[in-house]
């Protein structure tokens, strides 16, 4: 009787290391669950606080229907109908032969007229001869790279003509001034693709595409490095193929514009009768800084 009672009261040391050796373990899962918490928080917070955003401003469905292309599209240059080469941009809410939709690709068609109607009514360009009809579009929503949209994502798929006098690109400007020009995919007559930075001096990447009548995906990822200049990230089917840096670029809007010129720089005489450049899901994206 004594014995079991004293086996019942007194302490059982075997019992209390297990209890000492829990609350350890517990003390070491609480520590190491703050470190945790604290890690994550400052991968969540880098920058000193800054929280950063992605944004799409164009998807692929801006050419599903008119009102959708008309809310996200103007026609024609954003300066009016005339460029650098021998072809006018004719089209409108009302007129579609030129630049039209069908399941959710764009057509741009130019057609070689049987007389001139005269001469190019751009700036540096009134010697140059209007020899046909295409089309041009350009986005409503502007590109401007600056503190709080420090990286934009531009890219869409093309199938483009690659005969002489053939000239169709997909590139943006600036809207004030000129410089900056990116283009990130024109074509002048060969299968030769041309992805140009213009800040006041030339940067060109050419890269020679197989099978250009066929679609092929055209990107540029432009990233803000410094106060005044962006760096140009060139793709093809989503490979990298070049770095280019657009200097004093920053707050500067530029135009997203997708056309078919002729002649010019792509060579001369063009093709005869109807040529086609087609495309399909365009995208337009940034990082928003908060």
């Amino acid at each position: 009787m004594k014995s079991l009672q004293l086996t019942k009261y007194l302490p059982n040391s075997k019992k209390m290391r297990k209890e000492t050796m829990k609350w350890c373990l517990l003390l070491v899962c609480m520590s190491l669950a703050l470190l945790s918490c604290k890690k994550d928080k400052a991968e969540v917070e880098p920058g000193h606080g800054q929280v950063k955003a992605w944004e799409t401003l164009i998807d692929g469905n801006s050419f599903a229907s008119y009102a959708n292309f008309e809310a996200q599209w103007n026609y024609n240059y954003p300066w009016g109908t005339d460029h650098n080469g021998s072809a006018r941009m004719v089209g409108s809410t009302s007129n579609h032969n030129q630049i039209s939709l069908s399941g959710g690709v764009l057509t741009i068609k130019a057609t070689r007229l049987a007389t001139s109607p005269g001469n190019s009514t751009a700036n540096g360009f009134t010697n140059v001869a209007i020899w046909y009809n295409s089309g041009a579009c350009h986005a409503k929503q502007q590109v401007v790279i600056n503190d709080q949209f420090p990286s934009y994502t531009i890219s869409g798929d093309f199938a483009v003509p690659t005969v002489k006098g053939t000239w169709p690109a997909f590139w943006i400007t600036g809207v004030n001034s000129w410089p900056p020009e990116s283009d990130i995919m024109e074509f002048k007559g060969s299968n030769t693709n041309w992805q140009n930075t213009y800040d006041g001096g030339w940067e060109n990447k050419l890269t020679a595409v197989s099978n250009a009548g066929s679609y092929h995906n055209y990107k540029c990822w432009y990233n803000k490095v410094s106060a005044t200049d962006v760096d140009c990230h060139y793709y093809i089917d989503n490979v990298w193929v070049a770095k280019h840096t657009m200097s004093n670029s920053v707050n500067k809007p530029m135009w997203l514009i997708i056309n078919m010129q002729m002649e010019g720089d792509s060579g001369s005489p063009g093709p005869d009768g109807n040529t086609l450049y087609t495309g399909k899901n365009i995208y337009l994206g940034r990082e928003r800084a908060f």
